[in-house]
């Protein structure tokens, strides 16, 4: 056993241990120099690499407002001056009045505003025809103002109609009939002085399926009209339309 021993000393010892350190400990050295000298020239290629894929934009020239060259300066010629005017200068005055003595017989009657207005551009026999050529007794249609259909108006009577009777012009929707729809329109119905209806407004219906049917029949009916003063006016008036199928 201690033969052994001395042997493992001779070749393994102290002394060679000691001449291998060195050795071993300038490659690693150099290993590890020559692979970090790898990283840094691939981190390099890296980034030379993604430089040259960015595109350049255009080249942009920045200058202060301080910096700015002056104006060129202006090479237009001036206007030339307007043309002197030919003949005497005008002379500004005050009028003098002339005597009607003076008058020529031609020149005594002017025409006024509401005849110059009438007058004609291409000549007549002297003859007024009105404004515009119109005869003056031409009969002018004054349109009143429609009331508001349910603003209050103080009437002697009010537009009658017999209810009985309009019911019977009423003729039910076929459609509305064989729907078996039943109800009631609400119409508000404008009566002029001679008792003709002139406009209407549906107030409430049960269905619109019956709403022309109505306004034929009252739009088509004759009223008594409203009286005011003992004169007849227009006159807003309700009336009801029934529907019911027998």
């Amino acid at each position: 056993m201690a033969a052994v021993v001395e042997t493992l000393d001779q070749h393994y010892g102290a002394k060679e241990i000691k001449a291998y350190i060195p050795k071993a400990t300038q490659r690693g050295f150099l290993y590890a120099l020559l692979l970090f000298l790898l990283f840094l020239g691939g981190y390099a290629t890296f980034l030379v690499a993604g430089r040259t894929k960015i595109k350049k934009g255009p080249m942009v020239n920045k200058m202060k407002l301080t910096n700015l060259p002056p104006p060129p300066a202006q090479t237009e010629a001036a206007p030339p001056p307007p043309p002197l005017a030919a003949g005497p200068a005008a002379r500004a005055g005050t009028p003098v009045p002339v005597p009607d003595a003076l008058v020529a017989p031609d020149v005594k009657d002017f025409a006024n505003v509401d005849e110059i207005s009438r007058a004609s551009t291409t000549g007549g026999d002297g003859s007024d025809t009105g404004y515009l050529g119109l005869a003056s007794d031409v009969d002018t249609e004054v349109r009143e103002e429609e009331a508001d259909p349910y603003a209050f108006v103080p009437v002697e009577k009010e537009p009658y109609i017999d209810i009985k009777d309009l019911q019977r012009k009423v003729v039910y929707p076929d459609l509305a009939k064989r729907a078996g729809i039943e109800g009631k329109v609400n119409i508000r119905v404008l009566v002029g002085k001679n008792g003709v209806p002139k406009k209407h407004i549906i107030e409430s219906t049960d269905s619109d399926l019956l709403n022309d049917a109505a306004i034929r029949a009252v739009m088509s009916s004759v009223f008594t009209p409203a009286i005011q003063n003992n004169q007849p006016i227009d006159c807003w008036v309700s009336i009801p339309i029934v529907f019911r199928l027998r």
